[in-house]
């Protein structure tokens, strides 16, 4: 017996299977291990798929969010599958690779990055920049920003609270003010919803598709690409290997 939101919903085997089943479309769960067992993988993928639809008490099943599931499950088209999207980031943990599965599965139908050289590009730059999927907040204070006004940091402790958001990083009130607008989202007042998963992957989309990226990445123009995300080449050997590898896994 699971405890749900709404109702408390007898989940046997077979309907754990069904469970499951729904999820592994999603790319949450193996499909190889459906087993009709509430363990920790089924747990986690229920956990990551109730956080990205913002669905509250994310432990909790009930009849709407399970609802949810198999609507999701029958409309959501993937750009990469699992297996592949695993192999682009082998050096990342289980559990960021849960999360961020479905933000930017999204991201990349969002934000027009749906071509293999695209999805190898935009993927391998992520890969670095956020230290395969560990950081989505820059580790640093922030403080070096302050007063910046090239930046938009006009006042005393934007430095701090507009520092470096996001899975390519979003840096500065103006920048938090414009990006924010453009994904319909107040990110000037509530800088730190970058940090939650789908968001932290729109503003990598769309920092990637209004900078032209996609274009380069049409041509293979990566040291390009690195220039216009990094200002400079920091990191272009490991960009370079990452790219080569997504290269090799997405075919192209």
């Amino acid at each position: 017996m699971i405890a749900t939101q709404t109702a408390l919903i007898n989940l046997d085997n077979s309907a754990l299977k069904d469970l499951q089943i729904l999820l592994s479309r999603l790319g949450l769960y193996p499909e190889n291990e459906i087993d009709g067992i509430y363990g920790a993988k089924t747990k986690r993928a229920w956990v990551s798929f109730k956080q990205h639809y913002y669905l509250s008490d994310p432990d909790l099943i009930g009849p709407a969010s399970y609802q949810k599931l198999k609507d999701e499950s029958n409309k959501f088209e993937l750009l990469i599958s699992r297996k592949d999207f695993d192999e682009i980031f082998r050096y990342a943990k289980d559990r960021d690779r849960d999360i961020y599965f479905l933000p930017i599965n999204r991201t990349l139908r969002e934000f027009q990055i749906n071509s293999s050289k695209r999805i190898a590009a935009f993927l391998a730059q992520v890969g670095h920049e956020s230290a395969s999927l560990r950081y989505s907040e820059e580790i640093a204070s922030g403080f070096a920003y302050e007063g910046r006004k090239n930046l938009g940091n006009i006042y005393k402790g934007d430095g701090v609270r507009y520092k470096g958001r996001g899975l390519i990083q979003l840096t500065g009130r103006a920048n938090y003010r414009t990006v924010g607008k453009a994904l319909g989202l107040d990110l000037e007042d509530e800088p730190t919803l970058v940090k939650i998963p789908i968001i932290s992957a729109r503003v990598a989309g769309y920092f990637w598709q209004s900078n032209g990226l996609n274009e380069l990445a049409d041509h293979n123009a990566f040291r390009r690409i690195t220039k216009k995300i990094n200002g400079g080449y920091n990191g272009i050997d490991d960009r370079v290997r990452r790219w080569e590898n997504a290269r090799k896994v997405l075919g192209c």
